[in-house]
């Protein structure tokens, strides 16, 4: 998916806070510790509830993570398992490892994942390609594996029998007390792998596992994923010194994706049954879940064209089964992590069918019990289930698209939601089995806090407090923390769109200034809203510069029809809307209207190459980064669930090509970045915009990040590099210095 990266986003489109008696230097932005202070990730509740565990990062290196934990009765927090006294963190990480942690986002390194087995004996920590078990009643460490290559995607089963994981694309189990491993399948290889999730799964369809666990433990559903058929696109990974030709599997739009077949294993007698998913194999496997007994596996089956979506449930004995529910849109279904077999039988289900995201009870057959939550806002992630109290657990912004709560709603009896947090800022949960929850609230004057609470809301405990005191990291920068501005707009055909102002430090209105519009504007991406910003921003603001955010037609948070704007025309009515955010901005008094700039990353890159493209454009330079430059160059799920095939709208696709629109670009207004080893917006985007220019003789900039992925840059240094060469670049053209 063209998402924001948080690297590159924190460096480039950025996020924040203005300034303050001691002024916030691009040097400080980048050092460590952290400017947003001590921050709980990966929060996990342990299974009996007395404890809960986090990744946080080493206040000496703050992209290296150790497991934290702190007890529930009270007590300081405490460091579990320290990263550097297993590993050195110096093991080169295999290309699948890299691969997939490119997808999920993955940027720091140390300990990035962990588990816990579900009777809370144990925890899994996968660190740099090998498996380590940290047993709970005595704190020892055991090393499960030591082997060349890596142990990916690692679990520990239900009852904590046995800990699993793939290696060189094979799938494996081996007994928490020891003895060797097991291989699962033993075919993996070459373009076949079992236990996998595709490029496409883990890229588009949020889909990073391609195996899953009975309840009872005593059957294994896995994937069978075949690549031959995906065209070979080779791809220069050029780094600080040489480069390599990788012969990538890329589906590109329109072309062959990999074929993906479901298998389940019985572990007791090794047979194995294959589920049907139909004659026609051109289709997407978006989820995999088991029933609460552990005798039926629900495969979530999307069409090529992600206008349908089948739920299908199997008998995991004999492989067969049945649709008990399909979801049809005329523009594109989503898929979500929402679908909950429960004990009884029955499920839950989000849908959009009313026009909104919202939750809905069905029985087993698939037939409609209940609609749970109802009105003109949008679910946005189901979060628990507390099945003794009969709730369901939510995330939503129902008063306002730039607020989010948390809620709960009975799915027994439908009716008023339950508030469980304040209002006034963003929250994020992690929600156990009886109700309570690990809770992350933030807003622009608080940076995350993360405590435990009851599943009535109330706090137990702090995890991370974090607060924003002398002492924090931000605290020499914090005394005139400004709130940004929100406010909302209307597009040319009416619709109400919101935005947010951020104003440099010591602000005088009588003054002009220059602005940056920082851009994303890709589907559901949404960048305003009242959480905590990235300190990163903070360093436009030093320098003197108004930023300004609009979430556009197709962003988060908002309703089907305004999310489906986008449909079958990319690059036309966000960018419109974006027009529209660049004249009010210049419409206000302390704009220069003479001096607006506009950055972006990834679709956030597409947008600002479109805008700067714009007949009669506002702007007057641009910053684009790792840019999506001609749709058919990009993959099959996101292109095609927006844009169709390119045969099937060339006048889309043309209309979207960058090259197309090069005549109204001014010399010299244009900045363009990309790393140099991009797996996913590969490096021919923005290569095939530079031959353009220099074949039309238009004078423009560009920085090349050697090594660099898509996410890119990774490193400190590199990413205060991509700061600055912005900030270079934006005085030269905004401040004429």
């Amino acid at each position: 998916m063209i998402k924001p990266s948080l690297t590159a986003l924190a460096a480039v489109l950025a996020l924040t806070t203005p300034a303050l008696a001691e002024k916030l230097t691009p040097e400080r932005v980048f050092a460590d510790p952290g400017l947003s202070g001590p921050t709980a990730k990966g929060v996990a509740l342990s299974p009996d509830g007395k404890r809960v565990t986090y990744l946080k990062a080493k206040p000496e290196a703050a992209n290296v993570q150790d497991l934290w934990a702190a007890d529930v009765a009270g007590g300081e927090p405490y460091r579990l398992i320290d990263s550097a006294a297993l590993s050195s963190g110096a093991k080169e990480l295999s290309e699948a490892e890299k691969a997939r942690r490119e997808r999920a986002r993955v940027q720091a390194r140390g300990i990035v994942e962990y588990s816990w087995d579900k009777q809370g004996r144990f925890i899994l920590v996968p660190l740099d390609g090998d498996l380590y078990l940290d047993n709970v009643a005595d704190g020892k460490v055991t090393r499960l594996t030591e082997t060349p290559g890596d142990e990916v995607d690692a679990k520990v089963s239900p009852k904590g029998q046995y800990v699993s994981y793939v290696r060189d694309q094979n799938l494996y189990i081996k007994a928490v007390n020891g003895g060797t491993e097991t291989a699962l399948t033993t075919e993996g290889k070459d373009a076949l792998s079992f236990g996998t999730s595709e490029f496409i799964a883990q890229e588009e369809l949020d889909r990073f596992t391609g195996y899953w666990w009975s309840p009872t433990e005593k059957a294994i559903a896995y994937t069978r994923v075949d690549e031959s058929g995906v065209d070979i696109v080779p791809r220069a990974d050029i780094g600080p010194s040489g480069a390599t030709i990788v012969e990538q599997r890329y589906p590109r739009a329109g072309r062959p994706n990999a074929v993906v077949d479901v298998l389940v294993r019985d572990l007791a007698s090794g047979k194995v049954v294959q589920l049907d998913l139909g004659s026609n194999k051109d289709i997407y496997v978006a989820r995999v879940d088991w029933s609460a007994d552990g005798k039926t596996v629900y495969v979530q089956r999307l069409s090529r064209d992600q206008k349908t979506l089948d739920l299908i449930a199997f008998d995991a004995a004999t492989g067969k089964g049945k649709t008990i529910l399909t979801e049809t849109d005329a523009h594109w279904v989503e898929a979500w992590d929402d679908f909950t077999p429960l004990a009884d039988g029955t499920f839950l289900w989000s849908s959009e069918k009313d026009g909104n995201k919202h939750l809905y009870r069905h029985a087993a057959d698939g037939k409609l019990i209940a609609q749970l939550t109802k009105g003109d806002w949008r679910v946005a992630d189901l979060e628990g289930v507390d099945q003794d109290r009969k709730v369901a657990i939510f995330a939503a912004s129902v008063d306002t698209p730039i607020e989010r709560r948390l809620y709960e709603v009975s799915y027994a009896k439908p009716g008023k939601l339950k508030a469980l947090t304040p209002a006034g800022g963003w929250w994020m949960a992690k929600v156990a089995s009886n109700g309570a929850f690990a809770g992350t609230y933030s807003d622009p004057k608080t940076p995350p806090q993360t405590a435990l609470y009851t599943p009535e809301g109330k706090r137990v405990r702090w995890i991370e407090e974090n607060k924003l005191a002398e002492g924090h990291p931000y605290s020499p920068y914090a005394s005139t923390l400004p709130t940004p501005e929100f406010g909302t707009l209307k597009a040319v055909d009416g619709e109400t769109l919101h935005y947010e102002i951020l104003k440099p430090p010591g602000f005088d209105a009588s003054k002009k200034y220059p602005a940056i519009v920082s851009v994303y504007g890709g589907p559901h991406a949404q960048r305003v809203a009242r959480n905590w910003h990235s300190p990163d921003e903070r360093a436009y603001l030093e320098a003197g510069y108004v930023i300004f955010k609009l979430d556009n037609r197709g962003s988060g948070a908002r309703s089907a029809k305004f999310q489906r704007s986008l449909d079958r025309k990319l690059g036309t009515v966000e960018v419109d809307d974006q027009l529209q955010g660049a004249k009010f901005v210049q419409g206000l008094p302390y704009v220069d209207p003479d001096k607006l700039g506009v950055m972006g990353w990834s679709y956030g890159g597409f947008m600002a190459l479109m805008l700067i493209t714009a007949e009669n454009t506002p702007f007057k330079a641009a910053a684009a980064g790792a840019p999506p430059t001609e749709w058919s160059l990009y993959d099959t799920a996101y292109t095609e669930r927006y844009m169709g095939k390119p045969d099937e709208n060339k006048a889309g696709y043309a209309f979207s090509d960058i090259n197309t629109r090069l005549n109204h670009l001014k010399p010299g207004a244009l900045l363009l970045l990309h790393g140099m080893a991009d797996d996913n917006v590969i490096l021919e985007n923005s290569t095939r915009v530079m031959a353009e220019l220099q074949k039309r003789a238009i004078p423009f900039e560009t920085a090349l990040y050697p090594g660099e992925r898509h996410s890119a840059p990774r490193s400190k240094s590199k990413g205060l590099s991509v700061m600055k060469t912005h900030l270079d670049f934006f005085d030269r053209k905004l401040k004429g210095e």
